[in-house]
């Protein structure tokens, strides 16, 4: 278990102290996919790299298996960070290296022999899906291959935690997707301790079980994914969630509503309920916006609905959907006085 304990990072500028992280908690448990997402300057970065100590808190504990690793020699702090190892949006393999000496860099470092260093070099090739790139060099690789060497690279130590800070950043849409499926085989083969850093909701909801959401150096919410996109509290958790910034407030008449009604999988997600609702209840409904993602494995839909009429229809509208299973509803405008 990683156990990140009122954690602060406080920077010293020309301009004076710069707190990038403040009093930050969490507990992420052994074998976890978790994400840490926020827009740019949120901290999540300075946070991961809290975890593994190439940043040092100014205040706080990062617990690891029950070991304070801000207490640890350089030394230990060494054989430590064999077992947390880091990927990043920028792919950083040697340019004068084949792909096979790529891999085998980090444990020619560790001490490991030649023989066992390139056996394992080429199964974690072969596990990353380049076993036919061995004598490659990055530059003839593409982005995304250039990524699957730097996840073979490292795993090489044998890790039990992987951090991939902005890793699918600089890639295609395509090439993210594979990446990320790459990373959850990855989890599911070797048990390892996931920690996903992203600005991009889509890739926490792809592979992340629980999530927490950074804001100026704060968790401003934290949770199940699929809690999360159901209900996000904060204003940096909506804004996540919809990030084309829809404007709850721009009702199409002043006695018009806004509701936000989530499907919570396949089975509500089917249903007519929509046209349902006008047909038993006489209440017509302004279709603002709608979306379905799949999180976790589980369909979600997602509609922003407009109820005219005033007070009794917005109440008739949402006692009607509550009644519905797996239906999650909020208003998002209030009514107009």
């Amino acid at each position: 278990m990683i156990e990140i304990q009122h954690l602060t990072k406080t920077f010293e500028t020309s301009d004076g102290s710069l707190d990038a992280l403040k009093d930050v908690s969490l507990k992420i448990d052994d074998g976890e996919i978790y994400g840490i997402i926020g827009m740019s300057g949120a901290g999540k970065s300075t946070l991961v790299r809290c975890i593994n100590m190439l940043e040092r808190p100014t205040q706080g504990n990062v617990i690891i298996d029950g070991t304070d690793v801000g207490k640890l020699s350089e030394s230990e702090l060494r054989n430590e960070r064999r077992q947390i190892t880091m990927i990043f949006q920028g792919f950083n393999l040697l340019m004068q290296r084949t792909c096979l000496k790529n891999v085998c860099f980090p444990m020619e470092l560790a001490g490991v022999k030649k023989s066992e260093a390139t056996a394992r070099a080429k199964e974690l090739l072969e596990i990353v899906g380049l076993g036919d790139k061995l004598k490659s060099y990055p530059v003839q690789l593409s982005g995304g291959q250039q990524q699957r060497v730097a996840i073979a690279r490292a795993l090489a130590t044998h890790p039990k935690i992987l951090l991939c800070d902005e890793a699918t950043s600089a890639l295609d849409p395509q090439t993210t997707q594979s990446i990320l499926s790459l990373i959850r085989d990855i989890h599911d083969k070797l048990g390892i301790t996931v920690i996903v850093i992203t600005h991009q909701m889509s890739v926490v909801e792809q592979i992340c079980t629980r999530v927490a959401i950074l804001d100026h150096g704060t968790v401003v919410e934290e949770g199940k994914v699929s809690d999360v996109f159901s209900a996000p509290k904060s204003d940096a958790a909506k804004s996540l969630v919809y990030p084309d910034g829809c404007d709850f407030d721009s009702a199409a008449s002043p006695d018009e509503s806004v509701i936000r009604v989530v499907f919570n999988g396949a089975a509500a997600t089917n249903k007519p309920l929509i046209a349902q609702m006008a047909i038993e209840e006489n209440i017509s409904a302004d279709i603002l916006s709608a979306s379905t993602r799949s999180i976790g494995g589980k369909a979600y839909g997602n509609m922003l609905l407009g109820i005219p009429g005033g007070k009794a229809n917005l109440e008739k509208a949402m006692n009607y959907l509550k009644k519905t299973p797996d239906i999650y509803v909020e208003e998002v405008t209030k009514h107009a006085e």
